[in-house]
């Protein structure tokens, strides 16, 4: 018998890079082992049973003037507040992308908007601006191509 038929069981030989099993064969059948609890569950599972008397405690030395078990209490039950941005609204723009730039310029100075809100909608009016630019020229492009005869005069 060829040794190379004897690693696998198989009656074909085994080619270099190929694996020592047979074809639809696991080369793990029972599985990766079970992983054991995780160190912080280890650890929460010991403190169960004294986790009452530590709040206690830290609850006690907060009361006492202890700033840090304060701050530990207050940071557990009342998070920091996130800042919330309010939306904008803004009246209808009207007139040109330049007057239009200026009216949300005067809403920013009146106080109807941020600063940062004002300059989000300035750069999407700026992007509006290039879109309106290109599709001008493809237009005048279109009607150049009519004109001398050379396009297919879509826009």
């Amino acid at each position: 018998m060829n040794t190379d038929t004897a690693i696998n069981g198989n009656s074909e030989p085994n080619k270099p890079g190929l694996r020592p099993w047979k074809k639809g064969q696991s080369g793990n059948p029972h599985g990766r082992r079970p992983k054991g609890l995780s160190t912080v569950e280890k650890l929460r599972t010991a403190l169960l049973d004294d986790l009452p008397a530590i709040l206690a405690a830290i609850v006690k030395n907060a009361k006492g003037g202890d700033i840090a078990a304060a701050r530990t209490i207050l940071e557990r039950i009342l998070p920091p507040l996130k800042a919330v941005e309010v939306p904008a609204y803004l009246d209808s723009l009207t007139g040109t992308l330049s007057e239009q730039g200026a009216q949300i310029m005067q809403a920013m100075a009146a106080g109807m908007m941020a600063p940062g809100q004002a300059a989000q909608i300035l750069a999407a009016l700026a992007a509006q601006a290039k879109i309106v630019e290109v599709d001008e020229l493809a237009r005048r492009l279109a009607v150049l191509e009519m004109r001398l005869g050379t396009g297919n005069g879509k826009y």
